[in-house]
């Protein structure tokens, strides 16, 4: 019998919604074609509806006070800066104490954590990052690299995998790296024919670094 692992997917005001929900249906749904259910996913943000990008509007299953431990957690991205300099999304998110206690936590006692695009941001400044190789979205290295200063950037790399902590270049790159994730803690194959049931053109070939 397949174990079940459950993964926690952050979310926030302003989060980039493929971010979230590409992960959301790669992990949703794998196993499936083969009558299996590997994974159960929940949502959990820090306010009781979110807000994505574009208006986007999402009610969490868990707030970061009622939810449980995770065995995959995922930190997607989105944001920025306002043309005023008003920081939104990870930009905003990176600087909530709150929040990044809360990861830290979670981060410590799940077995894989996922970031997404800017999700990186968040990682580096809970100190999550220190000595581990890193990618994020490509408008977003000068801002990883002041954030993280001990982080070995690897730009061009669409997935790093340092064992624990694995990231992902932006937005549309979560979806490989949950494919990526899924292959290794359930196998290749169940990733292959998740790609396939969900017609996306991945085939387990990911350059994925260990740090």
């Amino acid at each position: 019998m397949t174990q079940t692992r459950t993964v926690g997917i952050l979310i926030f005001d302003d989060v980039e919604v493929l971010d979230f929900a590409g992960p959301f249906e790669v992990f949703g749904v794998a196993g499936h074609p083969h009558g299996q259910r590997p994974f159960e996913v929940r949502l959990i943000a820090q306010h009781d509806v979110v807000i994505a990008r574009n208006g986007f509007q999402v009610v969490p299953r868990h707030r970061l006070e009622d939810a449980p431990e995770f065995d995959v957690l995922v930190v997607p991205g989105g944001g920025g800066q306002h043309p005023d300099g008003t920081p939104f999304g990870t930009r905003r998110e990176m600087h909530n104490e709150d929040l990044l206690a809360w990861l830290r936590r979670a981060a410590g006692r799940a077995e894989v954590v996922l970031s997404v695009c800017t999700g990186a941001l968040i990682l580096a400044r809970a100190g999550l990052l220190d000595g581990l190789a890193a990618t994020t979205h490509h408008l977003a290295f000068d801002e990883l690299r002041a954030v993280a200063p001990n982080s070995d950037i690897r730009e061009g790399e669409r997935v790093v995998d340092n064992g624990h902590i694995v990231l992902s270049g932006g937005i549309a790159a979560g979806i490989d790296a949950a494919f990526h994730v899924v292959a290794r803690l359930v196998g290749r194959d169940t990733a292959v024919a998740t790609a396939a049931y969900m017609e996306y053109p991945w085939n387990g070939a990911l350059p994925g670094v260990r740090g």
